[in-house]
């Protein structure tokens, strides 16, 4: 064992480097292939040129060597013929006894003729004649000439007074070992055996067959070089308008094609040219538009916060004197502080999504528990639920999630996404959820409302965007809470998601990254809710019940807030605004507007925060009004 595993080692050793070198070497040869037009036209022409050749150089020498062989064989039978001839004349009459010194006279009367005589003028070429007395009785056979040359199977056939001929190989024959052609003819007294070397005819096929190997190498180069230049005349074009693209799509509008000619490409040029200056012109005029929509955006938001000021410090002092006053002025002066209220939001709204696009917008990034900012948020929108009968279903983890984040932003996300479920939510319950991997942070915010249309994840977050424009609003909403919190999501290097189905209700994700600058490739929570039914007989697993939104969905139960570790909401009685959320539980629990205590064994959601008065503005923790940033 010990040798062969040393024995596959050193083959190992030897061999891996060689694989290496082959892999780095086809990949790169691949890598050609693929991205080079010009080369794969060139190698796909020489291989069809190869393969052309190769066919017509194989029917070509078949075709020559048929037409050399079928000539030889005519020749050698005209030459048979006139042996024939020499050798009856010359046995005619002759007796046994002289076989052997005549069949030698013949033999050397037949090789020594005299090319000058008219019928020596054969295109056979030379011969060696063999001559072949059979044996008779008493009588053995006689032969002059190589009768070991002659195959048996042709001597069978003149045996039986036929003409044949064969092709065999002679060996060391007059100075020559190689192909020839052996005829045999049968005469009264003997067998006639003509074997004629074929090292002309060997000589003419090799010279043809180099003239066909050359010259079908020279036509496979220039036709190579002639594909090359075509393809170049096709390749260059369509080169030289990658580039331009490229620089086009970089922001050189004023790149153009070169037009020449009137060809093929030169119309490509054209179209092209004429596609870039109508892209040139539209991306101008929008960039123009762009820039003054936002300049008109940021010099109104900033020239309206001053007499807004002065507004709001009159309406202020009207509203705080409105005891005073009659009822009709009282109400009046709460609708002014309201719609004053909103005035500011929207302004707000505006000047945050103006720093945004002029790009000054600053991330102050801290690490911190991203708990407290979902707490923050929870106590700014609790007058929403309370108003609208909406129940909070938390679930976040009883350890800190700690991340890099800026701690205004993610606030200010999270109220959107919940006063949006809020609005949309029809009352019934809402879940915050929270969970975090080594890399990322997700907090889904789901709601059982009327959802979203396909198609409608996208829009949700364009500007003023509304699904249905006939909605009341609750948290008076400007319009560009969504937005504002994608460009919030984008600052930090995260994601914010939609996702959602008419009548099943939406889910929102917002992914970041544990460590600012990290790009976010995956959330720990998935983005369209994971139902599993409970099996009908059986109870739910231990996880299943402890996690309510990868259970069997709370949403579609009887009783939907009946999961573990959740509180079910009254309908009557005051916000317990001063309970506690505990640092180290496990936080699943249900937060309603109108519980009148908490449960000692149940986390309650409530965090800290001013309890709601519905005759005045509530503030929140951050000194925002509720509902304002949201969408």
């Amino acid at each position: 064992m010990t040798r062969v595993s040393r024995w596959r080692r050193r083959v190992n050793r030897r061999v891996t480097p060689v694989v290496r070198w082959a892999s780095t070497v086809g990949n790169a040869v691949a890598h050609t292939w693929r991205r080079s037009l010009q080369l794969r036209v060139v190698v796909s022409t020489l291989t069809l040129s190869i393969i052309v050749i190769g066919v017509l150089g194989v029917v070509l020498t078949s075709q020559i060597t048929d037409r050399l062989l079928e000539s030889k064989i005519g020749a050698a039978t005209e030459e048979l013929d006139r042996a024939r001839a020499t050798v009856d004349e010359t046995l005619e009459g002759s007796d046994y006894s002289s076989a052997v010194a005549q069949l030698n006279g013949i033999r050397a009367q037949l090789t020594n003729r005299d090319p000058d005589e008219p019928d020596a003028s054969g295109s056979a070429g030379a011969f060696e004649p063999v001559l072949i007395v059979p044996g008779e009785g008493p009588r053995a056979p006689v032969s002059v000439g190589a009768e070991a040359e002659i195959p048996e199977s042709l001597r069978t056939f003149v045996q039986a007074n036929q003409i044949a001929y064969q092709f065999s190989t002679v060996q060391e024959r007059g100075g020559y070992s190689g192909p020839a052609l052996i005829i045999g003819s049968p005469t009264t007294t003997l067998e006639l055996y003509l074997i004629f070397p074929l090292e002309s005819e060997e000589r003419t096929l090799s010279l043809m067959r180099g003239t066909l190997l050359v010259g079908g190498g020279v036509l496979a180069v220039l036709l190579a070089a002639i594909s090359l230049l075509v393809a170049r005349q096709v390749v260059l074009p369509l080169r030289s308008a990658s580039r331009i693209s490229v620089r086009f799509a970089d922001g050189r509008l004023k790149e153009r094609m070169p037009v020449r000619g009137e060809d093929d490409m030169a119309r490509l040029a054209m179209s092209f040219n004429e596609m870039a200056e109508s892209l040139s012109k539209q991306i101008t005029q929008l960039e123009e538009f762009g820039n003054l929509q936002k300049r008109f955006t940021s010099d109104v938001s900033h020239e309206l916060r001053t007499p807004l000021t002065t507004v709001r410090m009159a309406a202020d002092l009207i509203h705080d004197g409105s005891e005073d006053l009659d009822p009709g002025m009282k109400r009046a002066s709460e609708l002014l502080v309201t719609e004053l209220d909103r005035f500011e939001q929207l302004l707000g709204d505006l000047l945050e999504i103006s720093r945004h696009d002029a790009g000054v917008a600053e991330l102050a990034a801290e690490q911190l528990d991203v708990r407290l900012c979902a707490r923050a948020a929870i106590s700014t929108v609790r007058h929403l639920a309370k108003e609208s009968g909406t129940e909070l279903i938390v679930d976040m983890p009883g350890d800190p999630v700690m991340a890099e984040v800026d701690p205004r932003r993610v606030e200010r996300v999270l109220r959107n996404l919940l006063a949006n479920a809020i609005d949309h939510g029809e009352g019934k319950p809402v879940l915050l959820r929270v969970r975090a991997d080594d890399n990322a942070v997700a907090l889904v915010v789901r709601d059982q409302g009327i959802g979203l249309r396909p198609g409608e994840e996208k829009l949700v977050f364009n500007r003023f965007w509304r699904s249905d424009p006939s909605r009341v609003r609750r948290s008076g909403g400007s319009g560009l809470g969504l937005a504002i919190s994608v460009e919030d999501a984008n600052l930090h290097d995260g994601r914010l998601e939609a996702w959602g189905e008419p009548g099943k209700g939406s889910v929102f994700r917002l992914t970041l990254p544990r460590v600012r600058g990290r790009k976010v490739t995956s959330s720990p929570l998935p983005l369209a809710p994971t139902i599993r039914k409970a099996v009908q007989g059986r109870p739910p697993t231990a996880e299943q019940s402890a996690d309510p939104f990868e259970s069997a969905d709370p949403f579609e139960s009887d009783d939907p807030l009946e999961v573990e570790g959740s509180a079910r909401a009254e309908t009557a009685g005051e916000v317990d605004s001063d309970a506690e959320i505990p640092d180290d539980s496990d936080m699943r629990s249900s937060i309603t507007a109108d519980d009148t205590s908490a449960d000692p064994g149940v986390d309650d959601t409530a965090v800290d925060d001013e309890s709601v008065d519905d005759s005045s503005r509530a503030s929140t923790p951050s000194g925002r009004r509720p509902g304002e940033e949201s969408s």
